[in-house]
């Protein structure tokens, strides 16, 4: 199969969308030949300020419908888009712009003082472009992407691109360290898109709303969507009830979340007077989700939940656990099926390893490597990182799993989250599953703390749900009944919330950071 760039696949979406309505974003609709002109109007503006081949465009915007018109043009000229987590901080923005030695900033205008106080430190930035009518007055040499549209002749044609080239650099969540810049070609979209579209069950005009950020997963479906003639229905920031009216007015039939957001719409006390009926897929992942409020979620949308399992090296899933996997019928299986990541995406082989590289028997836990044709081409500037992630064609993940006799992956954990106690390995994820079944506990985090003795101990953070008392001994017990001694906690601190990095993730690195304080080693 050879892989169109991701210009090619805009342009036959915009052909065959036509009139439809390809974006909606609060009161605008853009239909694709409005798509299609807004890009060409950039193409042209992206020209005459010598935006071309090569170049890196950094993106530091909410969720809106010029994001998809920008992606597209970038696409066209043959740049490289640079998105950026609008939840980081300034310090980390500043650092991955110049690291991608990016010539090109684009950023809404409700992050024009965020990009005031980072500008003089951007080392090649040449070009700032402001989206949105938020600022009255832009500073010296700004642009606005309004003005651009409307001065600029649409220009159709674009630049040759070869389908190794680079794509997009996409910067990893950086729970273990700095960010790293993870380089996507024109080839790995094409199959992240073509995987999604089967493997996700993108139905044709689908309508789905986009309420988890662009800048990352979230603008991975952009396009699946789009091709399937279907309706981009843009929110620029997550509230319960923010969606479920959104989902009830425009009749959404898909979206994708995050676990917390599951939790909150799931708590949200008004949550049965809005028409979710016209749901027919809830993309989830990102993070673990509660096995508890996974059949809660079932209970009260149905059997249209699609879970995933990927990372930025190999976007979007390596693993999904489809619609019809969530309907167990046997009592005995339903747990380990909804613990678990779901079977390869189809274009991807999976094995798991030990440390040496030898695979491991089922029910054994080795580390997931995964050849698959949307694989990244490397860290950016990174060549030592890349040749540890990428060994003989094997994407190497970090993460631990388990295969069952079905051929289901169970996460359990990362490899840098294993609790090395007493010299017995324990891996966190499978502790935290055992506290989510207790009815009090409404969100749990399991590290290893110093132990003089043993080196390590099962240490739980846990949030419980409101109105609910329980203690800290009755947790341990509690896991130690369904996981034995060596997994339960020894200890247990309750706390208001538990700390989650900019994706929706567990943020360990925070939550371990106190108890390790002073420490030469965190291990």
């Amino acid at each position: 199969m050879i892989p169109l760039t991701v210009a090619e696949l805009y342009d036959r979406a915009v052909l065959y969308g036509g009139n439809l309505i390809a974006v909606t974003d609060g009161d605008r609709n853009v239909s694709y030949a409005e798509l299609g002109d807004q890009a060409a109007r950039l193409v042209g503006s992206f020209s005459s300020l010598g935006i071309g081949h090569g170049d890196r465009v950094a993106f530091l915007m909410s969720n809106c419908a010029e994001y998809v018109a920008c992606e597209y043009a970038v696409a066209k000229v043959g740049a490289v888009r640079v998105p950026l987590a609008v939840l980081l901080g300034n310090d980390d923005h500043v650092y991955m712009v110049n690291l991608a030695r990016c010539a090109v900033i684009v950023y809404h205008s409700r992050f024009a003082a965020r990009i005031e106080q980072i500008a003089p430190l951007l080392e090649t930035v040449e070009h700032f472009i402001c989206v949105g009518d938020g600022v009255e007055v832009l500073p010296p040499g700004h642009l606005r992407m309004e003005e651009l549209l409307a001065t600029h002749e649409p220009v159709h044609v674009g630049v040759t691109v070869d389908p190794e080239e680079i794509a997009g650099i996409y910067f990893t969540g950086g729970t273990t360290g700095r960010p790293k810049g993870v380089m996507l070609s024109h080839r790995s979209f094409f199959h992240t898109y073509w995987m999604e579209t089967l493997d996700f069950g993108i139905a044709p005009r689908e309508s789905f709303i986009f309420i988890t950020p662009m800048t990352h997963a979230g603008g991975c479906l952009i396009l699946p969507v789009l091709l399937r003639q279907g309706r981009c229905i843009v929110l620029d920031h997550f509230e319960p009830e923010l969606l479920l009216t959104t989902i009830a007015r425009e009749k959404a039939t898909a979206t994708l979340l995050v676990p917390t957001m599951m939790y909150a719409v799931l708590d949200f006390p008004d949550r049965d007077s809005h028409d979710v009926s016209s749901l027919r897929n809830i993309l989830y992942g990102a993070a673990a989700i509660a096995p508890d409020r996974l059949k809660q979620a079932l209970r009260v949308f149905g059997p249209v939940l699609t879970q995933f399992f990927g990372q930025t090296e190999a976007p979007m899933a390596l693993t999904v656990l489809q619609r019809e996997d969530h309907i167990v019928d046997d009592p005995s299986r339903e747990l380990a099926v909804l613990t678990s990541a779901g079977r390869p995406t189809y274009p991807t082989e999976i094995r798991l390893v030990d440390d040496d590289g030898v695979e491991v028997p089922d029910g054994e836990a080795g580390e997931v490597i995964a050849r698959a044709p949307n694989m990244m081409s490397g860290y950016l500037d990174n060549p030592e990182a890349t040749a540890s992630a990428i060994r003989d064609g094997w994407l190497f993940t970090g993460d631990i799993a388990r295969r069952n006799e079905e051929g289901l992956f169970t996460i359990v954990d990362r490899k840098k989250d294993m609790i090395v106690s007493g010299g017995f390995n324990i891996f966190p994820r499978e502790v935290e599953d055992a506290l989510f079944e207790h009815s009090a506990v409404k969100h749990a985090a399991v590290i290893g703390v110093p132990h003089e003795k043993w080196g390590e101990e099962v240490k739980a953070v846990v949030v419980l749900r409101e109105g609910t008392a329980v203690t800290a001994q009755d947790l341990i017990d509690f896991v130690k009944v369904g996981k034995g001694s060596l997994m339960a906690p020894k200890s247990v601190d309750f706390v208001d919330e538990i700390p989650l990095t900019n994706l929706g993730k567990i943020d360990k690195k925070k939550i371990r950071a106190s108890y390790w304080d002073g420490r030469t080693r965190n291990v």
